[in-house]
């Protein structure tokens, strides 16, 4: 489920099995004697909801990377693009002053 918001909901001996979600919340709902299998469905998913005689097995564990948004990895490389591009002067500028005074006086200073 990817990017899925439930709101209101009611949830009635449902079986959620093998779910990966990103960004999937559920919003003022109701499960009922609901069985969530190898889900990464956490607490934080459920806002303002009620579980009633529901049970969690076998919950993912561990960090689950979230890649939901299509434009993620792109923003990684732009930011790191970014961050060498604002190293570029100063590295062109101590490039040019090593030139001119000297390696091991620069060192020195």
């Amino acid at each position: 489920m990817k990017s899925v918001i439930f709101e209101d909901s009611l949830f009635e001996e449902c079986y959620f099995e093998d779910i990966t979600s990103s960004n999937t919340f559920f919003k003022n709902c109701t499960f009922i004697s609901t069985v969530f299998y190898n889900t990464d469905l956490f607490e934080y998913k459920f806002i303002d909801s009620r579980v009633l005689n529901s049970t969690f097995l076998h919950n993912k564990e561990g960090c689950q990377l979230d890649f939901s948004d299509d434009n993620n990895a792109y923003m990684i490389y732009f930011v790191s693009f970014l961050g060498t591009l604002a190293v570029l002067p100063g590295n062109i500028v101590s490039a040019l002053l090593m030139d001119k005074i000297g390696r091991l006086r620069m060192l020195g200073g």
